[in-house]
């Protein structure tokens, strides 16, 4: 277990949400709400590890989250996980421009999926995994490979290969 990531994840324990948009609870069951809506929604385990991640920054700056998610993420996993914490909030900040910059691209389609599980992950009453084990699903096997390459760049406009 990669133990500074899952340091992250727990962070969220406690973290407390505007009521008004998240009536579940703290970051870390939304989190795992979020998650569980990725996995139950396609194999990639990059979408599950966003879906897992993707609000790991607001156990430092809610406001911020995104930005502070993303670097502190930086390093630890693969860089299109890192893209899409960075820029989970984009359909929700600048829903046309986002659409017009990504249009025809997977990354557009990553972060749709990414908004749907994180409107989704908002059940007081829903039934999560503890953190352990979804932590274990998402790097078991094949997930490993969220750890390789962790040196490539997570910005789309420094590399030409479509990820």
């Amino acid at each position: 277990m990669n133990d500074d990531l899952f340091s992250l994840l727990v962070g969220l324990d406690g973290v407390e949400q505007s009521r008004r948009y998240h009536p579940e609870g703290d970051a870390l069951f939304h989190s795992l709400q979020a998650f569980d809506l990725a996995q139950r929604a396609t194999d990639d385990r990059v979408l599950w590890a966003a879906a897992l991640f993707h609000d790991v920054g607001k156990a430092i700056d809610g406001p911020l989250h995104d930005e502070v998610g993303a670097d502190l993420l930086e390093g630890l996993i693969c860089p299109r996980v890192v893209w899409l914490v960075r820029h989970h909030l984009d359909l929700l900040k600048d829903p046309r421009g986002t659409r017009r910059r990504l249009h025809g691209t997977s990354r557009l389609k990553d972060l749709e999926s990414l908004r749907r599980f994180d409107l989704g992950g908002r059940d007081p009453k829903a039934h999560v995994l503890s953190p352990e084990s979804a932590f274990d699903l998402v790097f078991e096997g094949a997930g490993r490979a969220l750890l390789d390459d962790l040196d490539a760049p997570s910005d789309p406009e420094e590399t030409s290969v479509e990820q």
